[in-house]
């Protein structure tokens, strides 16, 4: 099954991720824009109030995600010979949801 790709197919398959990447970025761009606007208008107006981060708990989940996943690629390497990379994508999303019921047990 030796099929020749045309020159122009090839070109449309390669010029979409550029287009979906620029239209996201556009998105991002506006929608920060748009926050920040948002933002300066509270502050002149006297009601802007800042976020207040819990940086203990914030310290906390991140921890603990990153443990997850740390442990996650260390076993990988280790078992490599035995298993392939494609069980890194369920692997690396358990160990995360396992963290974060962990933190929220712990949080409480």
């Amino acid at each position: 099954m030796n099929q020749i790709v045309s020159p122009a197919a090839q070109v449309i398959v390669s010029i979409i991720p550029i287009v979906g990447i620029c239209f996201a970025a556009s998105i991002i761009f506006f929608a920060l824009l748009w926050k920040h606007h948002e933002n300066v208008m509270l502050i002149q107006k006297d009601s802007y109030n800042p976020p207040r981060i819990d940086l203990r708990n914030f310290s906390l989940l991140l921890g603990l995600c990153l443990v997850g996943v740390g442990i996650v690629l260390s076993l990988m390497f280790v078992l490599l010979k035995h298993l392939s990379w494609g069980l890194l994508g369920g692997l690396i999303p358990l160990a995360v949801g396992i963290m974060l019921l962990l933190f929220h047990r712990i949080s409480k």
